[in-house]
């Protein structure tokens, strides 16, 4: 049981500094990464491409936003590397910096009436940058959390990571709203929307204020300090880990529920090309308040994961958000904005989260802590390349002018769903297993009681005064 007494001596004050580092940091990267996502859907495709073919242009806008996945594994590899070998904190403070810098720049460019193609292949590159970045935010906050975290409560903790994530999400839409409204339409296509991505700056600044008040993780400094940690950890993970490095690509393809609501979704409602005429501004409110609930919803699921298990949660989220993208679609397509916000706040805000309030503990758990950073983000990020060619895949099987958009994208989306339940069902259940034991062969629950008795002990701990 000394891995049990262990667990449960956390810091208190360094895991809520660690979470509240882990928080804000995504808050502020994923304000990078999202502004790009609600450009490329509602402006790109006016300012970067040829403006003679506009359905052309609705599917090359959308795969740039998808060429930013296709730089993530290989950022994984690397950043994996490093939050391995150098440290959790480390790790976080490169993603912070490169996603900064090329988030500014994209802020910059020419148009393709300046400088013709020059323009969308310099947005590429510098989404690139973006995707490499972005691959170890997530894996490398969702570790030091997750090692971080008191007895009992790490999907509580660690769901965090994501509810940042959702919060730099609504900063992204929200940042819009106002200059679609109150900006001519010429303006905000000529310099508002430029605003968002300069606006950056402050990741750079703050970025680095955050994160370099955190210390390293009770677990790695061990790992460090008795010579355990590999030389190799991509290769550690690859060696050992492969079958639960697969299951987590699985599941990682949930990533469709946010792609189709709103990526697809926001080209299908707003795009000429499609015809429904749902409005900029009308419609940038559906993420917004999608993200809202879930930022309400997501500390709750945390908490139930701990009390009834990761699976149980991920699987239903899954099932029951494949079967909402159905409904989402055919209000887009019947122009109601009532049933679309309705249906939005149902499968994006309360339902989604069943997976995406549990993963950033779920992930992590799977893995010992010698490869852990490595093995999640390599995984993570290949699930969502996979499903970052989705919009574009979703805009050619059902293209401006069918008549069965809600049907073949929701068929699509279901199916995928399907595969990441099957793969949660098929990985070993992990909120019970001490913190030393997570990821090693062997590592046996602790029995249910037990842990309830602990976990208690945990949270009263942490209620009771300095």
């Amino acid at each position: 049981m000394n891995s049990n007494t262990a667990s449960s001596s956390h810091d208190t004050g360094q895991a809520k500094k660690a979470t509240a580092s882990g928080w804000i940091g995504s808050v502020l990267e994923y304000y990078d990464f999202f502004i790009y996502a609600t450009a490329a859907s509602l402006i790109f495709p006016q300012i970067f491409f040829p403006k003679g073919d506009p359905k052309t242009a609705i599917v090359a806008s959308l795969a740039t936003y998808g060429v930013g996945y296709v730089a993530r594994p290989i950022g994984a590899f690397f950043l994996g590397h490093w939050g391995d070998t150098r440290g959790r904190k480390h790790v976080l403070i490169v993603c912070m910096f490169l996603m900064g810098f090329s988030t500014m720049a994209v802020g910059l460019l020419p148009t393709y009436n300046q400088v013709g193609m020059l323009a969308p292949v310099l947005l590429v590159v510098l989404r690139l940058i973006q995707g490499f970045a972005v691959a170890g935010e997530i894996s490398g906050a969702s570790s030091m959390i997750c090692e971080h975290a008191p007895f009992g409560r790490r999907g509580y903790y660690s769901s965090f990571t994501l509810h940042g994530v959702q919060f730099g999400q609504i900063i992204a839409a929200a940042v819009f709203l106002p200059l679609a409204h109150y900006m001519s339409e010429d303006a905000f296509n000529s310099w508002g929307w430029r605003i968002p991505f300069l606006l950056s700056f402050v990741v750079i600044i703050a970025g680095y204020i955050i994160r370099s008040k955190v210390e390293e993780t009770p677990v790695f400094r061990e790992e460090t300090a008795t010579g355990a940690r590999p030389k190799s950890p991509v290769i550690e993970a690859v060696r050992h880990h492969w079958a639960d490095m697969l299951r987590v690509v699985g599941m990682a393809l949930m990533n469709v529920i946010p792609v189709v609501t709103s990526i697809f979704g926001a080209a299908y409602a707003v795009q000429p090309g499609y015809g429904i005429g749902f409005s900029k501004d009308v419609y940038l409110w559906i993420p917004v308040m999608g993200n809202i609930v879930a930022v309400l919803v997501i500390p709750y699921v945390g908490n139930l994961s701990d009390r009834i298990g990761r699976k149980p949660l991920i699987i239903g989220g899954a099932l029951l958000s494949g079967l909402l993208s159905f409904a989402y679609l055919y209000a887009i397509s019947i122009r109601s904005v009532p049933l679309a916000f309705a249906i939005s706040l149902l499968m994006w805000g309360v339902v989604y989260q069943g997976y995406n309030a549990v993963f950033p503990a779920f992930y992590p758990e799977l893995f010992p802590a010698r490869a852990r950073v490595s093995a999640m983000a390599i995984a993570q990020n290949l699930g969502t390349l996979i499903t970052a060619m989705l919009p574009a895949l979703f805009a050619t099987a059902a293209p401006p002018g069918a008549d069965n958009i809600p049907l073949v994208v929701g068929a699509i989306t279901f199916g995928v769903t399907v595969i990441a339940a099957l793969a949660a069902l098929s990985a070993r259940e992990t909120y019970r297993v001490p913190i030393r034991d997570l990821g090693e062969p062997g590592a046996v629950p602790m029995e249910k009681r037990e842990y309830e008795r602990m976990r208690s002990e945990s949270v009263a701990n942490m209620k009771a005064p300095a």
